[in-house]
């Protein structure tokens, strides 16, 4: 892919696997406060009229819907890091460097998203 024979190639494409980390961390992050607003809100009317079960519906969707986003984007990224590490050349992985444990966060993540998602459906 490169012909520039440089390890700078490799660690730009790990800079870039962190970034997604982040935005995967930030999207869990945020499923999780907007599923909790709906247990909030709930809590604040218990005297509602209406179900309160429905009350809370538009949280559990967006916040489910966040964390299976945010599945994705770390699945995805893992996956793209993967497929351009196999385009390098033995002069850009620097000797003795690790290159396993950005995917495998990046896929413990996803499995940890879905979970939460998963115990948020069952639970509501």
């Amino acid at each position: 892919m490169s012909y520039l024979d440089d390890p700078r190639v490799l660690f730009a494409s790990e800079r870039t696997l962190l970034a997604w980390q982040r935005t995967s961390i930030s999207l869990i992050g945020l499923g999780f406060v907007v599923e909790r607003f709906g247990l909030f809100m709930r809590s604040l009317n218990p005297q509602v009229p209406i179900n309160p079960a429905l009350l809370g519906a538009p949280s559990l969707i967006f916040g489910v819907l966040f964390l299976v986003i945010a599945a994705m984007v770390a699945l995805l990224s893992a996956w793209q890091f993967k497929r351009f590490l196999k385009e390098l050349s033995e002069k850009e992985i620097p000797r003795g460097h690790v290159l396993w444990p950005g995917p495998v966060i990046n896929i413990i993540l996803a499995v940890a998203a879905l979970s939460m998602a998963t115990w948020f459906v069952v639970t509501s």
